[in-house]
């Protein structure tokens, strides 16, 4: 975007007003910065009362910002992940203090932990805690109107995260509270740090709640506002001087922050990283030789990989083998079995499943359950992090404020491998997805490809007994999709699990699939070698995925009554009523000016609505209202022979013997 934008000068009825808006808010403080008596101001400050006031306010302050972090860290994090009754409730009282008046809330806190309060004393006769007229009140009243501008700027930058961040950690065998403290609070760390700067400066100019309900005790209580309170009586300049500094200490807690009440999720800065080019892997690391073993994951000089979590070494009791059986409910309605090696590509229309699919098998959706055996281990009742089930999303997911080492060594480390190992089985794994020369840099400085690879890597390294890949080559140019689906390729012919892969192009469900599941309303419509769906699609989808036309209807009087309008004459008869889908290539559609005069049986007129290239080739899309919208396959040396456009009017024919039929 350039940086000179146009100038329009805003109309007199809103510049006025918001002029008039900046003079109110700044008379007072001009107010004070002329009224202060500068000579006199060191004076001011270094007088005993004024000492001494300012140590507590700085003692209260920050006993107040560690009980609000201790507090109002979890209760953020369980406003923003956490669904519950009662939430509208509860983020209610979090902001409640903010418009309570002070004095109220002094008032509140001493019915609740005075003497006489419903709480005061217990503590009192308990544990011998008297809150009212002592500092440890005055740090539960500034903690009390503090801790709301925590909550509320933590949770802000926790919604802005996505979830798949700490999803794929848990993949990976994180538990909860690791990734937590790994992953979460290292990604907001802006609106942590942002939160934690107006708590601790509103916790030190807390003046209403503190003097109801702690009192005004010099020393014990006496804050550095309370003192400006006992100023003004007898004093005024010396108010105005200790005024000053307190203004000053807010203007640099909100200068230093410039605005960002609700942080900056690293990812969101990782976004605006300026785009790295691709960069040639070195050739021995991205063509291995020769595949290994299929059940042996790591090169022969690496030790032996975990296979549990919490274990360092063990010897997997299934010999690093692991079939597949799941049985789906909810949304998802199927029973999917596979051997170890098994490669599945998931394909369907948007809405089909494939996503929850992916979910359920990783535990992590409320909208479909799978009951889940992985090798000779029932993982169904086990949480996420202890399934051994590794996720890839679409976008990878790689922790932006990790290097794409420690990234790799996540799932190791989470399973308590020692840190020296988890780094050089992460290497080892870099070096043969044809990455390893980029293991110090962070996931905003790699190309997509590059960032691909790395997730592959780290999810790998995690040695899963199941791989889940949703949409892995999606982002990606096709030069370096083609090499991904290269190194992908080799390294699943090597893999003792079974691995999913959600896809779209037809290309990879091809060549990296040994199944193909097709998913419509979360059912099993097909599921087929690559070879047989490609001949027989059974879906009209999944035809037009593999660039084929594809046409609905009912058999009738030896044709076809095609559902969208029209007829289809068939080579191959059918019984009356039965449904099927007609498959017709592309290549074996002909284009023609005039109407043909031969053989063809199926003829129509239509239109041309678009024309596009396909490799050597152009692909010609004809609209017309006897027949549904058929798409042509021709060259280009024929489309400029028949003239083709965007709106020419053309006649198309298909030869009775080139329809495929497939009954449903």
């Amino acid at each position: 975007m350039s940086r000179f934008r146009t100038r329009t000068r805003p109309p007199v009825t809103l510049a006025l007003p918001a002029l008039l808006a900046v003079a109110f808010l700044l008379l007072p403080l001009i107010g004070i910065l002329t009224r202060t008596q500068w000579s006199e101001l060191g004076e001011h400050l270094t007088s005993p009362g004024v000492v001494e006031a300012l140590r507590l306010s700085a003692v209260v302050s920050l006993w107040a910002l560690g009980l609000s972090l201790v507090l109002g860290v979890p209760l953020a994090w369980l406003l923003a992940r956490v669904p519950f009754k009662g939430k509208a409730l509860v983020r209610s009282l979090v902001l409640l203090p903010m418009v309570l008046p002070p004095t109220v809330g002094g008032v509140a806190l001493l019915l609740g932990f005075g003497r006489r309060g419903l709480l005061g004393p217990w503590l009192e006769g308990t544990f011998g805690i008297t809150l009212p007229f002592h500092t440890s009140g005055a740090v539960v009243a500034a903690t009390f109107v503090a801790m709301p501008f925590l909550v509320i700027s933590l949770e802000g930058a926790l919604g802005g995260l996505k979830q798949s961040y700490e999803e794929t950690a848990a993949s990976l065998g994180a538990s909860p509270v690791r990734v937590f403290f790994t992953v979460t609070l290292p990604m907001v760390a802006p609106g942590l740090i942002a939160g934690a700067a107006l708590t601790w400066a509103r916790a030190l100019g807390e003046f209403g709640a503190t003097i109801t309900f702690a009192g005004n005790l010099p020393g014990t209580t006496q804050t550095l506002p309370l003192q400006v309170y006992l100023l003004l009586q007898d004093q005024p300049e010396a108010a105005t001087s200790v005024s000053l500094l307190l203004l000053a200490v807010a203007m640099g807690v909100l200068i230093a922050l410039r605005g960002r009440w609700t942080g900056t999720p690293a990812d969101r800065k990782a976004a605006q990283a300026p785009p790295v080019a691709e960069e040639p892997a070195p050739t021995a690391a991205a063509e291995p030789s020769a595949p290994a073993a299929p059940a042996k994951l790591a090169e022969p000089s690496e030790p032996a990989e975990p296979t549990a979590p919490g274990a360092s070494g063990a010897a997997p009791r299934d010999g690093g083998r692991w079939p597949l059986h799941a049985t789906v409910t909810g949304f998802n309605r199927l029973t999917l079995d596979a051997e170890p090696g098994t490669t599945i590509a998931v394909v369907g229309e948007n809405g089909a499943g494939k996503t929850t699919l992916l979910r359920a098998l990783l535990g992590l959706t409320p909208r479909a359950h799978a009951e889940l055996r992985l090798g000779d281990t029932d993982v169904t009742a086990l949480p996420p992090h202890k399934r051994q089930v590794a996720w890839v999303p679409q976008d990878g997911a790689l922790f932006p404020h990790l290097s794409a080492l420690a990234n790799t060594a996540y799932g190791l480390r989470a399973r308590r491998v020692p840190r020296a190992e988890a780094r050089a089985r992460a290497q080892a794994w870099l070096d043969r997805l044809g990455v390893g020369h980029l293991a110090h840099r962070k996931p905003a400085q790699l190309s997509g490809g590059q960032a691909q690879r790395v997730a592959l890597a780290r999810a790998l390294a995690a040695r899963p007994r199941l791989l889940l890949l949703d949409e892995p080559l999606a982002a990606l140019d096709q030069t370096t999709r083609a090499r991904v689906r290269h190194t992908l390729r080799v390294h699943l012919a090597e893999f003792g699990g079974v691995c999913l892969i959600v896809t779209h192009d037809p290309v990879e469900a091809v060549s990296l699939a040994d199944r193909v599941l097709v998913l419509a309303d979360g059912q099993t419509l097909q599921d087929a070698p690559p070879v047989e769906v490609t001949r027989h699609p059974r879906s009209p989808w999944v035809a037009r995925m593999l660039g084929r036309n594809a046409w609905q209807g009912t058999a009738s009087d030896g044709g076809l009554a095609l559902a969208a309008g029209g007829r289809l004459v068939l080579a191959e008869e059918l019984p009356d009523g039965v449904p099927a889908l007609a498959i017709i290539a592309p290549e074996a559609v002909s284009v023609h000016r005039e109407r043909p005069a031969g053989s063809p049986r199926n003829v129509w007129p239509g239109t041309v609505r678009e024309i596009t290239a396909l490799g050597s080739r152009l692909r010609v899309l004809i609209g017309s209202a006897e027949a549904p919208d058929l798409v042509a396959e021709i060259t280009p040396d024929a489309a400029a022979e028949l003239g083709l456009a965007d709106g020419v009017r053309v006649w198309t024919s298909v030869k009775a013997t080139e329809i495929t039929l497939v009954r449903l």
